[in-house]
């Protein structure tokens, strides 16, 4: 079982090794290693150049590896040019996180009652008390009502209340994405199914029957603050209106085909919630006499049911392997409220993060705009990303979280026995794609490495109508991850011991 540090010692991990001249002053050039009597493989490993040049892609590349133990600058190529990170930017996210919340931290949603429970009645307005809890799933709040229940609550004299002032509210992550795609929900002190609903479409006798859903394994309850309605219209295939605190869809019959479901972002989380705890209550038995209002004070009351999140190491080990970028962004929202400060929006916290990265791991001009690298206006160097990894390996607590990435075969099938071990975050957006982590070459050397690909003019021409899936935009990644995989093998050859 992994072992994990605290904050404190994380901080001490970080501290202790210093900036590092090798890596921050170093020519950026290739050091190849003298040859020795046998060390033919070195000779024979092809020259970055040679190596982006075959793998054709547009744009341009931005890398730099490191020794993990010394911070000793191996090989780099435009490491001090900043670019969109893309999803990379989470590993830095988790680091921030970890620092300031500890990695044992659970966040805590709670139900509160505003007046007595008497005889089973609540005589006042049932809280559902939002706490930053990025994973908060229909089972939560489920398991809430069954606490209520089990204590003997019958019924609400008034109504539901939704506390979500724990974070800002944010309409939408990126703006720049297309309003329907699930991936840039809205932010706020509260979150349900990553902020996404279920929305699912049946075709019978020439007409579809089209459901919406909060849905887990277990649950479905149906969602009346979401609505998509069916419109004969040619394109576009969706389209959004922001209701009175509601989220109402459109949809293009011509799209649908016979029957299909997909998820749909939410704007309105608290709302969201609230809907959704009232159905709960009633599915249980617990009559609620009024509807759902929001506030962001949070009312006073005795709390009557909590449900805890896993400790934050886990949360944050499978934001790093499914990058939900929700979880990023609430989690590094509550790092910044945590170290005490005002940030009203994910540009002010990311920037608080930014400082926080120059400060503790010795960064010199990272600017990133949310914590999740969704924004393609985001801008990391390599070598910036490079240095924070190095900063991070002694505390040991980065590297096992990463996913681990598989060298492939010529046909493209993993192979786990390979000599050359990778843990890193992988980060795609359209014509960006980025891989930042760790290798361990055959003889055990662990090196600390980044690699970007962006082709920032074309991702821009992209209209947003396509924005959800371009054309050529699945090759172009394609050739990048070859190529990520091509420089990996490049320096186990070259740079192992």
């Amino acid at each position: 079982m992994q072992s994990y540090i605290s904050r404190r010692a994380l901080l001490s991990g970080l501290a202790a090794f210093g900036a590092s001249p090798a890596l921050a002053n170093a020519p950026e050039v290739s050091i190849f290693p003298r040859a020795k009597p046998g060390d033919f493989h070195k000779k024979a490993a092809r020259d970055p150049e040679f190596l982006i040049a075959d793998a054709g892609i547009s744009g341009e590349t931005y890398f730099m590896v490191a020794d993990a133990s010394t911070g000793l600058r191996l090989e780099g190529r435009n490491s001090d040019v900043g670019t969109p990170p893309a999803s990379v930017a989470k590993a830095l996210t988790a680091l921030y996180a970890l620092d300031a919340l500890g990695a044992e931290h659970r966040f805590v949603t709670r139900a509160r009652a505003t007046g007595p429970v008497e005889g089973g009645v609540l005589k006042g307005d049932l809280v559902l008390e939002g706490g930053c809890d990025p994973t908060l799933d229909t089972d939560g709040l489920a398991a809430l009502v069954d606490a209520l229940a089990e204590q003997g609550v019958t019924s609400v004299t008034g109504g539901i209340t939704v506390f979500d002032g724990a974070l800002p509210h944010v309409i939408t992550i990126d703006p720049g994405q297309p309003a329907h795609v699930g991936y840039s929900p809205a932010v706020s002190g509260i979150a349900l199914n990553f902020n996404r609903v279920h929305f699912e479409w049946k075709r019978a006798n020439g007409q579809y029957n089209v459901t919406v859903e909060a849905r887990t394994k277990r649950y479905r309850p149906a969602v009346r603050m979401a609505s998509v309605a069916i419109s004969d219209r040619a394109s576009p295939v969706f389209e959004y209106a922001r209701g009175a605190r509601r989220d109402e869809w459109s949809v293009a019959r011509s799209a649908l085909g016979r029957g299909g479901a997909r998820w749909m972002p939410v704007r309105w989380p608290a709302d969201y919630a609230g809907d959704v705890f009232r159905s709960l209550c009633a599915a249980k038995g617990i009559k609620v006499a009024a509807g759902v209002s929001v506030v962001d004070a949070l009312p006073s009351g005795a709390v009557l049911a909590q449900h805890r999140s896993a400790p934050l190491h886990e949360v944050l080990r499978d934001m790093l392997k499914f990058s939900t970028n929700i979880t990023a962004e609430m989690v590094g929202m509550a790092a910044t409220r945590a170290r005490g400060v005002d940030a009203p929006d994910l540009a002010a916290s990311a920037a608080a993060m930014n400082a926080w990265s120059v400060a503790e791991l010795g960064m010199v001009a990272p600017a990133l705009v949310d914590h999740s690298g969704l924004s393609d206006a985001s801008r990391l160097t390599a070598v910036d990303m490079t240095q924070g990894l190095v900063r991070a390996y002694r505390s040991t607590i980065l590297r096992p979280m990463l996913k681990q990435i598989a060298i492939r075969d010529r046909k493209g099938r993993p192979q786990y026995d390979h000599p050359i071990k990778v843990n890193a975050k992988t980060g795609t957006l359209n014509f960006v794609s980025g891989l930042g982590g760790y290798m361990e070459t055959a003889d055990g050397r662990v090196l600390a490495f980044t690699v970007f690909t962006a082709d920032l003019d074309k991702r821009a021409g992209v209209p947003m109508s396509q924005r959800e899936s371009p054309e050529g935009a699945g090759v172009w990644n394609r050739r990048s991850k070859a190529l990520q995989q091509a420089l990996i093998e490049r320096w186990g050859l070259v740079y192992g011991v």
